[in-house]
């Protein structure tokens, strides 16, 4: 079976690996589309410290079931496609005690901890599997991205009177801006680059600003008659954008961290007290949260061919991740067609 192999530093290759046994209550999954995300490129540039390599990457996935154990429930047969929740949970960490098992302390996703599913067919427990209505396996493989984004505005609260900053228009950020504009906030959508913000505001935000190009302090300001945003939701994992959320957040407002950073963060500690901050991580996703973005995704107004910087073949995927790592800005989503 072909499959996409990270095995080191920038080295990637195709390789044949052994097809899976299927057991009574698993799923044989045949994949179509398989997402590149911001962890398979750490992997590929040997930044992702939570990596076992080698590894097959892979974890954003549009599939049809291909065939289904004996203990696999009615719900789900042959021909149906689906998405998978890639996260394991452990059902005895104190995550899972909290019924908050995305945030398993024992977690392995696909494509990190264990084999993803850049692969021809890939074989999954039943429970993992979630079927995607009338999605096409294309639009499938941006489920997984944008609904880490949505989990991230429940950590938030997020209400209709809130102002919500997001920091970083990438495809998670770009699904905190669809669920917190679905909440009726008023959101504004912050990066560096122009063509993402313009996209965020086909997205839901109201306004945008260019990080590198205008003064955010100010920005911010005059859109919250001095006030700051209620909520900032942190986005891309680096000390600057770590330290503008805690600096430019309201006072009692409420932080939300999704993005890993690869170096430590300083912070002026001051303001967590000051301004009696609700500093909260997002990880992962819960199975709500996959079901409110196919339904999202359901109504037809996503702009996904947009989202969708590139379509490529297994054979064309070291090129193409190759050409992500050079230009990293200008991508949203490569997929590869299996």
């Amino acid at each position: 079976m072909k499959a996409i192999q990270i095995s080191g530093l920038r080295q990637m290759q195709i390789v044949n690996v052994p097809e899976q046994e299927l057991h009574a209550d698993e799923v044989l999954l045949r994949l179509q589309y398989v997402g590149f995300c911001g962890s398979d490129l750490s992997t590929y540039l040997g930044k992702n410290p939570m990596v076992k390599m080698p590894v097959i990457p892979g974890h954003e996935i549009g599939a049809v079931i291909e065939k289904v154990g004996a203990d696999v429930p009615e719900g789900l047969k042959p021909g149906m496609v689906v998405t998978c929740n890639p996260y394991t949970n452990c059902g005895k960490c104190a995550s899972c005690r909290n019924a908050r098992v995305n945030a398993c302390q024992h977690n392995e996703t696909l494509g990190v901890q264990r084999n993803g599913a850049m692969r021809e067919y890939i074989v999954l427990p039943w429970e993992k599997v979630i079927p995607a209505g009338l999605l096409t396996p294309r639009t499938c493989a941006l489920i997984e991205p944008m609904s880490v984004g949505f989990h991230a505005v429940s950590r938030a609260q997020v209400t209709d009177i809130d102002v919500v900053l997001v920091i970083g228009c990438g495809m998670v950020g770009m699904g905190a801006i669809v669920r917190s504009a679905q909440r009726g906030a008023t959101v504004v959508a912050a990066d560096i680059d122009d063509e993402k913000l313009a996209l965020a505001k086909q997205m839901g935000a109201s306004y945008t600003i260019n990080t590198k190009t205008e003064d955010v302090h100010a920005r911010l300001l005059e859109m919250t008659s001095g006030f700051g945003p209620d909520v900032v939701i942190e986005a891309v994992g680096s000390p600057q954008t770590y330290q503008m959320a805690v600096d430019e957040v309201a006072f009692t407002g409420r932080v939300i961290c999704i993005g890993y950073a690869k170096v430590e963060v300083s912070f002026q500690t001051k303001f967590f007290v000051q301004k009696e901050l609700d500093i909260r991580g997002s990880r992962n996703a819960q199975p709500s949260d996959f079901r409110a973005v196919i339904h999202y995704l359901e109504r037809g107004t996503c702009p996904v061919d947009r989202l969708i910087s590139r379509e490529v073949t297994p054979e064309e995927a070291p090129e193409a991740i190759q050409q992500w790592a050079d230009n990293p800005g200008k991508v949203f989503r490569i997929l590869v067609k299996f």
